[in-house]
């Protein structure tokens, strides 16, 4: 039998407030245990929550940004159970009427473009940590985490494999990143996602029964924990036997996932209004100050690219991947009209391949857009060869003479040969002294061509400008 895989995230992305969703207390990351949690936090007697502006306004952004309906009113509901993290004994989070209901999200892998809908994001706050390395026979509980303001975004089922769950947590991470909501710091905690997998066979329209991975804070995990649970729901199918709605966990170490807790269902946490938080009214006015302090979203941002710039969609979606690449990508170009498939080479290629060999951010990148635009100006005016360009790009790397561009030139003696006197000569001199390759090209043989080239080239150690040398050697062994 040939099987479907059917997968639906849950994403809860910490919303970048300095302060938690119903207390004052600090959100920042890092601190001792228990140093940031205060009398709400620790749901002490007659304490009671305050929302959060800032919380409220980052999710309605997302909902902006992503298509959805913005509810008013949005309800906050006690989520009931017990867990020794859970102070409260319960969690402030939304169940019928989510702040941002509806929306969608459009990925895409190898060619094939698809929308995978959101079922809703609602305003929740998040739970403690236990704490099991540090102690023996014990576990510590630490409540810094309690109350700190999330953004639960639930998908559809939508996804069919690993690959297209990975786009979509990639291309959320990359949005909520982009609209300034969540610094996406997946080691920290900021984005992590739970993959809900069922398997069906293949036809079918019901759904089959879906366990839920929890708390993957990597796309490599995401992918493999997918990959693993899918093989293993099927291999359970095909023996005859049923798969058990349940929780699991991915054991990275392993390469696998193993029971966690049996699944809840809605009605097992006992939802209900939270009596202390009012219904949340959200004004059309307020919606329309926040959608107009959004950024150029991603997708727009990526058409402009391809109708302006004349970019490959290839190119548009890498340099839209994340928005500091993208405004650097612009900052450059900006300096150079009409060379933006230039830049983009630039910024792909060398740029991000720097970044990634050196594990840093474009934010920490030592070679900013005007000393890049600079470097790019000397290529297209023929200053340096593409291949000596390199030579100056990695001393601007390392902060030689100032990043001064034509200082490092002249230091380096990389100036391109492009005076047609002075090639015409060198040419003139190869021709003569290789007349049997000389034969050889007006018989047929490419192979020839390129060895004169070459010896131009070599001549000239690098210098002489490759299409000038190419085009005078053809008109001299053409004419």
């Amino acid at each position: 039998m040939q099987w479907e895989i059917v997968i639906g995230i849950e994403t809860h992305a910490q919303l970048s407030t300095q302060s938690k969703i119903f207390s004052g207390s600090s959100t920042a990351y890092g601190a001792q245990p228990n140093t940031q949690a205060n009398a709400v936090d620790l749901a002490l007697p007659g304490v009671l929550p305050v929302l959060n502006k800032g919380a409220v306004e980052r999710a309605i952004k997302l909902g902006l940004s992503v298509g959805a309906k913005i509810n008013s009113p949005s309800i906050f509901a006690r989520k009931n159970y017990f867990y020794p993290d859970l102070p409260k004994g319960y969690q402030i989070s939304q169940f019928e009427l989510p702040v941002v209901e509806g929306g969608h999200i459009t990925i895409q892998v190898n060619d094939t473009e698809k929308s995978v809908r959101l079922t809703r994001a609602h305003l929740e706050e998040d739970a403690g940590k236990s704490l099991h390395e540090d102690f023996h026979g014990m576990s510590g509980i630490d409540l810094n985490r309690a109350g700190t303001p999330l953004l639960e975004i639930v998908t559809e089922p939508d996804m069919r494999s690993s690959a297209e769950a990975v786009a979509y947590a990639k291309k959320l991470h990359s949005l909520v990143r982009w609209i300034g909501i969540c610094d996406g710091n997946m080691q920290e905690g900021s984005f992590r996602c739970d993959a809900n997998v069922s398997v069906r066979a293949k036809g079918s329209d019901i759904l089959g029964t879906r366990c839920e991975i929890k708390n993957l804070n990597s796309f490599r995990f995401l992918e493999k924990a997918i990959d693993f649970e899918a093989r293993r729901q099927i291999e359970i199918l095909e023996d005859g036997g049923t798969i058990r709605q349940e929780t699991r966990l991915y054991d990275a170490n392993k390469d696998e996932t193993r029971t966690m807790r049996s699944k809840e269902d809605a009605n097992d946490y006992r939802y209900f209004p939270d009596p202390d938080l009012l219904p949340l009214e959200i004004s059309d006015n307020w919606i329309n100050q926040l959608k107009d302090t959004l950024p150029e979203l991603p997708e727009a941002r990526r058409s402009r690219y391809i109708s302006d710039f004349g970019l490959s969609d290839y190119d548009a979606a890498v340099l839209t991947g994340s928005r500091e690449i993208a405004d650097f990508f612009e900052e450059t170009s900006a300096q150079l009209p009409n060379q933006a498939k230039l830049c983009a080479n630039w910024v792909m290629g060398e740029i991000s391949g720097r970044l990634n060999k050196e594990a840093i951010e474009i934010t920490a990148c030592p070679i900013n857009p005007v000393h890049l635009a600079a470097l790019l100006t000397r290529i297209n005016d023929g200053t340096v060869s593409g291949k000596a360009a390199k030579t100056v790009f990695e001393c601007m790397w390392n902060g030689e003479l100032e990043q001064n561009v034509d200082a490092i030139i002249d230091a380096k003696g990389l100036k391109q040969i492009s005076d047609d006197g002075a090639i015409e000569k060198l040419v003139d001199e190869v021709l003569a002294a290789n007349a049997q390759q000389v034969e050889d090209y007006r018989n047929g043989k490419q192979k020839a061509f390129n060895s004169l080239v070459g010896q131009v080239m070599k001549a000239t150690k690098g210098k002489a400008n490759p299409a000038q040398v190419n085009t005078m050697l053809k008109n001299k062994l053409d004419s």
